[in-house]
């Protein structure tokens, strides 16, 4: 059947209270920008739920970009008809009947916000109950949790039927709790660890550390596909490539082996914060799991952390190796995170990194760099990037790579 719109439930949401017509206001915004392509959907937020009028769009498409948006709890395609019983109950079989309803159970549950229609909601709920029984003899009445609930609200401008209820991605909208830098190398698990705070509302952008020669345009190219995996639950995110050959090397020149990792992600870190500062964002976001590695210990995380008062949120802090995997198999970032292209984390990597590193001794080290000077430089020459859903960059160096030869 050609539907004619799609109503959104928000869940969460109607927690808020007061606060509730901001957070429906950015679902709204996160909405629009996800079915950009679809220039002939309406968009009315209600504070109860969200109705799109499709106005002729195909509702398969549409629905394909509604699931991975955080903050819709479920969503369901329904037509609209004319105010007749005769035309409710017609369309309301043509429904069923594109459903197996063999040995299923079902309920209707009919709304009225029109008082002038002939049937109030429990003659309305036994009338169509009625024919759907007399006309699909398999089927059986249930109150409580049918397989099928078919229902139709009444409205001033027309009756609205529906029998799917498709899940959503649950969660709050993105960019209602603020925004946050994410710390993304080419790794598991920092795709998993951004996922996590958009569906908690953070507005991610990912910070990559490149390089170049010793990371290739590959690693590259693969950040910013994970990038691309994240951005349909959002619409688009900015990657900001951040130059750390230099960096890289003079810590290798002036710093101890086992003091290499602290003091390089205690690099990273400021540089993380510089940008946060000035992108107003208001927290970091990591793939630090407690103990994973030398760099993730509570000792090492003290070392690191000290260079900045700015909250580092780590959502797979408290993850086992295989609970972060499974993550990034369900959203797809798993198969594409294994690919061996080396960042600049592993490439300097020493044999024997400290695993309780002592902070007075990475101070210590640290003041031989010029750290200001290396900061400022590399804070120049950042690139930034608007990365949108259905992109992909790797396979665009495989082409350049192609022609070349």
């Amino acid at each position: 059947m050609q539907y004619t719109e799609i109503m959104v439930r928000y869940g969460e949401l109607s927690t808020k209270g007061k606060n509730r017509k901001i957070f429906i206001n950015q679902l709204v915004m996160n909405v629009k920008k996800a079915l950009h392509q679809f220039p002939n959907v309406r968009i009315h937020g209600e504070r109860d739920r969200m109705h799109l009028l499709l106005n002729g769009e195909d509702s398969t498409k549409v629905m394909e970009c509604l699931r991975p948006i955080f903050g819709i709890q479920n969503f369901s395609p329904s037509i609209k008809v004319e105010k007749s019983l005769d035309q409710i109950e017609d369309t309301a079989l043509q429904l069923m009947d594109e459903i197996d309803t063999a040995g299923k159970s079902f309920k209707v549950e009919a709304k009225r916000a029109d008082h002038t229609f002939e049937l109030d909601t429990n003659d309305l709920n036994r009338e169509l109950g009625a024919r759907i029984v007399k006309a699909f003899p398999k089927i059986k009445v249930q109150m409580v949790r049918p397989d099928i609930k078919l229902r139709v609200e009444v409205r001033n401008e027309g009756a609205f039927l529906s029998c799917l209820t498709i899940k959503g991605a649950g969660g709050l909208p993105v960019g209602s709790s603020g925004k946050g830098m994410l710390m993304l190398s080419g790794g598991i698990d920092s795709p998993v660890a951004g996922y996590m705070a958009m569906k908690r509302g953070v507005k991610i952008e990912a910070v990559h550390f490149a390089s170049p020669p010793y990371t290739s345009e590959q690693a590259l190219a693969k950040a910013k596909d994970l990038t691309v995996k994240l951005a349909p639950y959002v619409g688009e995110i900015k990657f900001l490539e951040v130059p750390f050959t230099e960096i890289q090397e003079e810590i290798k020149q002036h710093v101890p082996p086992s003091y290499l990792m602290t003091v390089t992600r205690r690099m990273m870190l400021r540089i993380t914060d510089a940008i946060r500062l000035k992108r107003k964002g208001l927290a970091i976001i990591n793939g630090e799991s407690l103990g994973q590695v030398a760099s993730q210990t509570l000792q090492s995380m003290i070392a690191i952390n000290d260079v900045t008062n700015t909250p580092i949120i780590r959502p797979v802090v408290a993850l086992d190796k295989n609970e972060i995997i499974d993550l990034a198999i369900k959203i797809d970032t798993f198969e594409l995170a294994i690919q061996p292209f080396e960042d600049c984390c592993t490439i300097f990597a020493p044999p024997q990194p400290k695993t309780k590193p002592k902070l007075e001794k990475a101070i210590e080290y640290e003041n031989r760099l010029d750290v200001a000077g290396l900061i400022e430089r590399a804070l120049e020459r950042i690139e930034i990037t608007e990365i949108h859903a259905g992109e992909s960059y790797l396979e665009n160096q495989e082409d350049e790579f192609s022609d070349f030869l």
